[in-house]
């Protein structure tokens, strides 16, 4: 069973990104007064009436535009088009009908899917003459909404359901593993995504700055669920000019607070950069799951040689994050992808990893024996006891007389003995010292 799908469609700034974040519950579409701002299909879950279903956001369409952007997005929305159990073409409620509404008219009604003709920014219960309008796109009666103002989206939702399937998969799923692609502008991101998909999920151009939103794709392989997230590609301040550009920077910051892993994807022609660093960092400091992928190895001038020297270098530079598992890829090829997978679904059993108290205790009384806790002036830090509180990332709570003796020194000699147990590869350990009674 599939779950059901509804794709929204229609030019640009009619307020299709503003209906989906108000259908999915978040502001996930950047929604802004600039036609051509969602450029890719974006996916977010909706649900009504305890009924879950995908939503996507498409590219505004003009189809009489002919360049290599709005390409890509009618291609998009084609594509998005053909999968949907129900479309929702929105029109400017107020505006009335344009030559383009016309023209996408013509594109639905071809494509024999059910079509809800939605007139947004329709904000109070005067219906505008321009409605009477749309009658002539033969698409039924046009259902009046503000998107904005969250009018009229219940009556909408019902109308919707009654297009999904009788078989359909419209149960909560929280069973999928949430990553996210992160990383510099043209490392490849899209193009790693697309190659596991299997299709042109993601626009890919040589443009940077081409993916703006942070874009969700399902995926099911071997009985594993997961939700792949698609990032901006974070360039140096001084080049973030739109605003919108600034916005797709928040988006990807989002992207990495919601996901359970961050893959960043490094291009192995240019080595680490600034903003490598920094967006792993970011990752790092909000407890993520991390996977280094080195993209572009296919045309890596390589010698006997290569392979260690890149991991020693990426080492010292993500010295910080040397817990992460390295693993070398091209998307073009698709070299060594299937290796990327095993090991998002061994980061992910680690990340979710739990040490009964028993045995953590274990670990942390022989480490004890083989170098003591610090001192100074003295007293000596004690350690009492260990629990694992929570995952995602793995979290320790340890008691001890006096947490301030304990130097990060010591902190990384206890994580180190943890691992050499345990491995936790690709996820941090947080640890939390308590003293009695706190």
């Amino acid at each position: 069973m599939s779950r059901p799908i509804v794709c929204i469609v229609g030019r640009p700034n009619v307020g299709k990104s503003t209906l989906f974040n108000k259908l999915a519950g978040r502001r996930i579409a950047i929604t802004e007064d600039v036609p051509g701002v969602t450029r890719d299909r974006i996916y977010a879950e909706g649900e009504w009436l305890g009924r879950f279903f995908t939503i996507i956001d498409t590219g505004g369409l003009e189809p009489e535009k002919d360049d290599i952007v709005m390409q890509n997005i009618k291609k998009q929305a084609e594509m998005a088009i053909e999968t949907a159990d129900a479309i929702l073409f929105v029109v400017d409620g107020l505006e009335g009908l344009t030559t383009t509404d016309k023209e996408i008219a013509e594109i639905l009604r071809k494509s024999g899917r059910n079509v809800i003709l939605v007139a947004n920014k329709i904000d109070n219960r005067k219906v505008p003459d321009e409605l009477y309008e749309l009658y002539e796109l033969g698409l039924g009666q046009p259902m009046a909404v503000s998107a904005e103002q969250s009018l009229g989206l219940g009556d909408l939702l019902d109308e919707v359901v009654k297009y999904f399937p009788e078989d359909s998969d419209t149960e909560k799923n929280n069973e999928s593993i949430r990553v996210a692609f992160i990383g510099r502008p043209n490392a490849g991101k899209s193009s790693l995504i697309n190659y596991i998909l299997g299709e042109e999920r993601v626009i890919v151009t040589d443009i940077p700055g081409t993916t703006r939103d942070s874009i969700d794709s399902y995926f099911e392989h071997s009985g594993n669920k997961y939700i792949f997230v698609d990032t901006a590609g974070l360039r140096r301040k001084r080049y973030i000019t739109e605003k919108v550009e600034r916005y797709s920077v928040v988006r990807t910051l989002t992207a990495v607070d919601r996901a359970d892993i961050c893959v960043l994807v490094v291009d192995g022609t240019q080595g680490v950069t600034e903003q490598d660093t920094k967006i792993a960092g970011y990752a790092h400091d909000n407890g993520k799951a991390i996977i280094v992928a080195v993209n572009k190895w296919d045309v890596v001038d390589k010698d006997d040689k290569t392979y260690l020297s890149h991991e020693k270098e990426i080492r010292e530079t993500l010295g910080f994050i040397n817990y992460a598992p390295i693993v070398f890829i091209s998307a073009k090829t698709g070299k060594r992808v299937d290796k990327l997978l095993e090991m998002i679904n061994i980061v992910n059993n680690n990340y979710n990893m739990r040490i009964s108290t028993g045995v953590l205790n274990d670990i942390l009384n022989r480490a004890i024996l083989m170098n003591q806790p610090p001192s100074d002036k003295g007293k000596r830090a004690k350690i009492y006891y260990g629990t694992q509180v929570s995952v995602k990332p793995p979290r320790f709570v340890i008691f001890v007389n006096i947490k301030e003796l304990m130097h990060f020194s010591y902190v990384r000699y206890l994580e180190n003995q943890i691992r050499s147990h345990f491995g936790f590869a690709g996820t941090p350990i947080i640890f939390e010292f308590r003293e009695k009674g706190e």
